[in-house]
Order: C-alpha cells, then sequence, then structure tokens
C-alpha cells in the first residue's frame, strides 16, 4: 500500500480548527508585539527621564547651566531692543494720558514678573523642603534677587506714572500696598538665608516664608476687582478682548518675553555662582578650579 501523504492536520484536526488555532496563535503574537512596542517607547521615556534626573545634581547642572546663559542672554537683548522700539517709536500716543502711557512697557512686564517669580521661587523652594534637593533651594534662593529687582521696578515705575496721573507720587492703595508687601517678602526671604550660617538651615527657614508669602500674589492680582481702587484694572485679560491697541499690546508682550529671557539668564548665572560656593569642598570643583589656573 502507498504511504500516507504528509498532512498538515494531527489526529482528528479539521482544517477549521487549525485555523482556529492558527488565528490565536497569531493573535497573541500581534498582542506580544505591541505590549513589547509600549514597552520599549516606555523605555526610551524612562532613559530620558534618567538623562535629565541627573541635571538636580548641582554638578551636572552647572554645566548646564553655562551652556544657556549665552542663549538667554542673546535672546534677552534682542527682544528688548524690539519691545522698546515698539513702544517707544511705533506704538501710537494715547489719547488720554499721552507719552506718559509708554511707561507702561516697563511697569507692566516687570509687575508681572514680580508676581510669577514669586510664584516660581515659592516652589523651589517648597521641593527643597519637602525632599531635601539641594539644587531647588539654590535655585529658589537664585530667584529672590532678580525677583526683588523687579518688584522695585514695578513700584518705582508705578510711581513715575502715577505722579502724571493722579497728581502724587503713592497712595496706599490696596495693589500698590500688597506689591510693596511683595517686595518686604522678598527681602524678608534673602535676610533670613542670609543670618543664618548654615545653608540647610537657611534654606528652610527661607522656605518657610516663601510659602506662607504665596498668598499675597493673589491678594495682588485681584486686588482691583475685590476693592475699590484708584490703580486701573488688568491691561490683558484671558477672557476679555484686548483694551490697548495691537500695537501697544505687541510691544508690551515682547517686552514680557525679554524679562523672562533676562531672569532666566541671571537666575542661571546667580545658581552657578551658589553652587561653587556651597559646593567648594567638593573634589569637582577643586578639579574645575585646578582646570582654570
Amino acid at each position: 500500500m502507498p504511504s500516507p501523504k504528509p498532512s498538515l492536520f494531527n489526529g482528528s484536526q479539521t482544517p477549521k480548527e487549525t485555523n482556529s488555532e492558527f488565528e490565536v496563535f497569531r493573535l497573541k503574537f500581534e498582542v506580544t508585539r505591541a505590549w513589547g512596542a509600549k514597552l520599549h517607547i516606555g523605555t526610551q521615556y524612562l532613559d530620558m527621564a534618567i538623562n535629565w534626573f541627573k541635571y538636580s545634581s548641582p554638578a551636572s547642572f552647572y554645566f548646564l547651566a553655562g551652556k544657556m546663559i549665552p542663549l538667554f542672554s542673546v535672546a534677552a537683548v534682542l527682544f528688548c531692543a524690539v519691545g522698546l522700539y515698539i513702544g517707544f517709536f511705533v506704538a501710537p500716543t494715547d489719547f488720554q494720558q499721552g507719552e506718559a502711557y509708554r511707561i507702561i512697557f516697563i511697569h507692566v512686564p516687570a509687575a508681572w514678573m514680580s508676581m510669577f517669580l514669586y510664584v516660581v521661587m515659592a516652589v523651589w523652594a517648597g521641593i527643597g523642603l519637602a525632599f531635601n534637593t539641594r539644587l531647588s533651594s539654590m535655585v529658589a534662593t537664585a530667584i529672590a534677587p532678580t525677583g526683588a529687582m523687579f518688584t522695585f521696578l514695578a513700584l518705582w515705575t508705578g510711581a513715575l506714572w502715577g505722579k502724571p496721573m493722579w497728581g502724587t507720587w503713592w497712595v496706599w492703595d490696596a495693589r500698590l500696598t500688597s506689591e510693596l508687601i511683595l517686595l518686604f517678602l522678598y527681602i524678608g526671604f534673602m535676610s533670613l538665608q542670609a543670618a543664618i550660617d548654615d545653608p540647610r538651615r537657611a534654606d528652610k527657614a527661607g522656605a518657610m516664608i516663601a510659602l506662607v508669602g504665596v498668598v499675597n500674589v493673589p491678594i495682588i492680582y485681584f486686588s482691583v476687582k475685590w476693592w475699590n481702587t484708584l490703580h486701573q484694572g488688568a491691561s490683558v485679560s484671558l477672557t476679555q478682548s484686548p483694551k490697548m491697541a495691537t500695537t501697544m499690546l505687541t510691544g508690551m508682550l515682547i517686552m514680557s518675553i525679554a524679562c523672562w529671557m533676562y531672569a532666566i539668564a541671571v537666575i542661571l548665572i546667580r545658581t552657578r555662582a551658589i553652587i561653587l560656593e556651597r559646593e567648594r569642598h567638593t573634589s569637582w570643583v577643586g578639579e574645575l578650579q585646578g582646570a582654570e589656573r
């Protein structure tokens, strides 16, 4: 008898049953491949997170900041030049305030930065307090002088603007008073840290002031809505159309970006200085000083 031809089916399996098994195998393979792709993507994200996490080390951040400072410095100069040109030479004269209104191109960005930098400082100080991370506290310490400078600039330009508009340099208006309190909070943060010799204890004490003082920021912003004040309302609102000419708004926003770029550059410079001061006894700082010699 002729030998039976080899069959693709085993035993009593029918072609239909075998096709079903093949479909199950194919589905399992597709699911496995899909999960493998997801796992690969997840591994890539994990690697990226680890690569960025290494910059939480003061030593790694020191060199990263050194690379970023020139970029933000150049951007600050360019945006400032364009913003001032639009504000002082392109924007039209205000029909009510005349040329005096042009101080808005410095006053408003400075006021925005004074509030936002305080929140950022409090966040970094809070992270340093909660997780005991050295770099977070160093960044918070570096932010404080720049935030105080913008707060003083907002108060000073506001006084220059208020004199021709209100007839006086200063009024105890809700917004002006709360902005002055913000300046005192910045000064208190810096003074307390300077008064404590141990940097870790100084960071913790400063963080407490920074976190408590955050409550003053919404008071500054909403003061013109909560109380009847002399100070005008918000210059820009997310819920309403702009109340100023497009050219004025453009110049003010560009100046705000310039202030941002300047703040980042200066904060990075100051952070590097703080890192060198606090890490001066470490081996990598010693090697850096030896290489510079």
